[in-house]
């Protein structure tokens, strides 16, 4: 599986307020890790079983992150780096993830070991057509009544294939990936 990592925290790069709204106040974050029965509130997690497989395991007790965000999308729109696959369809999805512990959140050298491990883990699956990005980002945590800066991970995974199908089942098989690797790196401590 090709996999990669990058630290993003420059002024223009994305940042994560946590827990989030969005502006409109018609989607907010859903705290999965302690309440995993609210998985019905998630709009993503009900259209792709293969997503909701995954929150649940990045939210179990095994797993030493939680998720704030998730979208999934297809798509015919390839970039010339994804030529390589040779494929004229593309499944993605991104999930953000935090630290459980409160201490890690904080922690940027603890990000960059995670996203490092991580991604040498992927390069060592199997060969499969997708692939996934670890990009480690700003984040404020807002807890009693005060905000602290610490990271957050964004996991991009995508599949590829020579048709909508395709490229989701490939997908489906990195979002797997990725899974079992956060929990074997959760288990490994």
């Amino acid at each position: 599986m090709d996999a990669d990592f990058s630290i993003e925290l420059g002024r223009e790069d994305p940042v994560l307020d946590f827990p989030w709204t969005d502006p409109a106040g018609e989607l907010a974050y859903v705290n999965l890790k302690r309440h995993p029965e609210l998985m019905v509130q998630i709009k993503e997690a009900e259209e792709f079983p293969e997503l909701a497989e995954f929150l649940q395991a990045m939210n179990s007790p095994r797993s030493m992150v939680e998720t704030a965000k998730c979208d999934a999308w297809a798509t015919a729109e390839l970039s010339a780096e994804e030529e390589i696959y040779h494929a004229s369809h593309k499944f993605a999805s991104y999930v953000d993830v935090v630290f459980s512990d409160n201490d890690a959140r904080l922690s940027l050298p603890a990000h960059e070991q995670f996203a490092r491990k991580l991604v040498a883990s992927l390069q060592r699956a199997p060969e499969t057509p997708s692939s996934a990005e670890v990009c480690v980002r700003r984040c404020y945590f807002a807890e009693d009544g005060k905000v602290r800066e610490g990271c957050y991970c964004t996991l991009y995974v995508s599949g590829y294939g020579n048709d909508e199908a395709s490229a989701r089942l490939n997908w489906g098989v990195g979002l797997k990936l990725m899974g079992n690797a956060i929990v074997q790196l959760s288990r490994a401590g």
